[in-house]
């Protein structure tokens, strides 16, 4: 595991009426940027890569090939070109792994038959540590499929970068909504972040946009920000119609599901329709600046976070509905205000969601690629 985004900048917006305050005053972006650069100041080079180009590679759970990357279970049959693919998945879990939840008494929930609610945050590659997650669960059995029945699962956003298989884990999620769909429940997944970073770069590559930070590109910011080569030679046309449809909000059982704690949603429209439709808008229409400008939006944080954040809670649930936000995107250790030391740690260690803002706002972003200190976070909503 690797610590959370090393110096690297998307974008450097205006702030904005909500952008939260660091305590020294400061204003705080995503991706925990270096100090501020004078607005003609270019990207850091990036190592040369070759442009995006789709390979038709065998998918599956095998660790990919680079070097240094953490095992995971073995490679399985390639997923046939259609949406949602279906392919077998190996056993993959491993010894020690503490076995599933007894399945739920789905009658004595309240609601009648309807299952219950459980939400993920950023898995980031990390598909061993999501599917040992789903297993404890009791959400997928020993060999990886659907075994929850009429439950109902969402994950809040960014599959890819930084870890060892972001497109394994967009080929898991792909199949267990199937799966799921069939069992009675449902397997649903939002819009993050780095779900338009890595459609961007596939889509635009090295074409310019305009930035604060001087002239950019996806393919830059991508690279800068944990892309991975191999989730995006591993990229084919199913996967890219699958992502481009995600919502990116949703209210389910009284909760306001999101994947940045921010409130640029509003900006979007006042209603989760508005907002999902404007969004999927520019993903399916707009320009190169449009996606970026969608994208520096997307990436703005801490909103909930500090002495306003109760109040810019209030206005996101107001306006959208809900009694609760639960989001993932800013990894725990950072929103409670640790800065890491010279060797990459916080000092936090991550043990659940983080519940704030007077109760307003559950943060689900565990920081799985923090080693000893993160974990993926799996929570059964509402929490106890």
């Amino acid at each position: 595991m690797t610590p959370v985004d090393r110096p690297a900048w998307p974008d450097q917006p205006d702030p904005g009426p909500h952008a939260a305050q660091a305590a020294d005053g400061s204003t705080q972006f995503d991706f925990f940027a270096p100090p501020p650069v004078p607005p003609d100041a270019p990207l850091p080079p990036a190592a040369p890569m070759a442009a995006p180009v789709r390979a038709a590679v065998p998918l599956g759970f095998g660790a990919p090939t680079v070097p240094a990357t953490p095992a995971v279970a073995p490679p399985m049959p390639a997923v046939p070109p259609q949406d949602p693919p279906t392919l077998e998945l190996g056993a993959p879990i491993v010894p020690g792994v503490p076995a599933p939840a007894p399945a739920p008494d789905l009658d004595a929930l309240p609601g009648g038959p309807e299952g219950p609610l459980y939400v993920i945050g950023d898995v980031h590659g990390y598909i061993q540590d999501l599917l040992d997650g789903l297993h404890a669960q009791g959400l997928i059995d020993a060999e990886g499929h659907w075994s929850a029945g009429r439950s109902r699962l969402w994950f809040l956003g960014d599959f890819t970068d930084r870890g060892p298989d972001g497109i394994g884990v967009i080929d898991l999620v792909m199949r267990l909504a199937a799966e799921a769909a069939a069992d009675g429940g449902y397997c649903r997944a939002l819009m993050g972040n780095h779900e338009l970073l890595l459609l961007g770069a596939d889509r635009y590559g090295e074409e310019p946009v305009h930035s604060s930070a001087g002239t950019a590109s996806f393919l830059a910011a991508w690279r800068l920000n944990g892309g991975q080569p191999h989730d995006m030679e591993r990229l084919e046309d199913h996967h890219v119609a699958w992502l481009s449809r995600l919502p990116a909000m949703a209210v389910e059982d009284d909760h306001l599901l999101v994947h940045s704690d921010t409130t640029a949603y509003l900006e979007y429209g006042n209603s989760v329709d508005e907002v999902n439709d404007a969004i999927r808008e520019v993903l399916g229409h707009g320009d190169a600046d449009e996606w970026w400008d969608c994208f520096r939006r997307m990436t703005k944080r801490f909103a909930f976070r500090g002495e306003n954040g109760p109040e810019a809670a209030r206005e996101l649930l107001t306006a959208f509905g809900g009694h609760r936000i639960v989001h993932g995107h800013s990894p725990i250790p950072y929103l409670l205000g640790e800065a890491p030391t010279e060797d990459g740690h916080s000092g936090v260690q991550v043990d659940g969601p983080h519940v704030y803002a007077d109760d307003l706002a559950v943060a689900m972003d565990g920081g799985v690629t923090m080693e000893g200190e993160g974990k993926l976070l799996i929570a059964r909503l509402p929490l106890s």
